[in-house]
This record gives C-alpha cells, structure tokens and sequence, in this order.
C-alpha cells in the first residue's frame, strides 16, 4: 500500500474515533490510535476505558464495528497497553 493511501486510512480511522470519542468521554475514558497497518487498527484505551472490565466489549462491539463499517480495508482493532 502506498504512503498516500496508509495516510489516508489513518486519516479516515481518527475521523471515525471522533466521532466515537464524545461517548468514552462521557464515561471517563479516551481511546489513543497507536498505529494502522495491513488493515489492522491499534488503539490504546485511556482514562476510566483502561481499567474498565467492559472495554474488550466497547473495544471490539463499539469501535470495532465502525471502523470495519466505515472506513475501506480495516479488518481488525486490537488494544495495545
């Protein structure tokens, strides 16, 4: 994949968490894009979402799910700590 093209991708997957990101907010927490590669999203969840046990549910129901929706060739969301 071209830079231009992985730029892209990058661009569109922080268009999408900030639409997401009002919601962690309001529940304390935050989400960080650490890096997309080969169609895989990796994100740090931050705030009251790190330590919260429902966050591989909001990680891979929530932000998983648009991603994949909306952005072309996003595969998977993984949470780095």
């Amino acid at each position: 994949m071209s830079e231009s093209a992985q730029s892209t991708i990058y661009d569109e997957v922080l268009d999408v968490l900030d639409k997401l990101r009002p919601f962690l907010q309001r529940d304390g927490g935050d989400v960080e894009l650490v890096d997309v590669e080969d169609g895989i999203v990796k994100l740090k969840l931050v705030g009251a979402c790190g330590s919260c046990p429902s966050s591989t549910i909001t990680l891979k129901a929530g932000i998983e799910r648009a991603l994949v929706e909306e952005v072309e060739g996003i595969q998977e969301v993984v949470q780095v700590f």
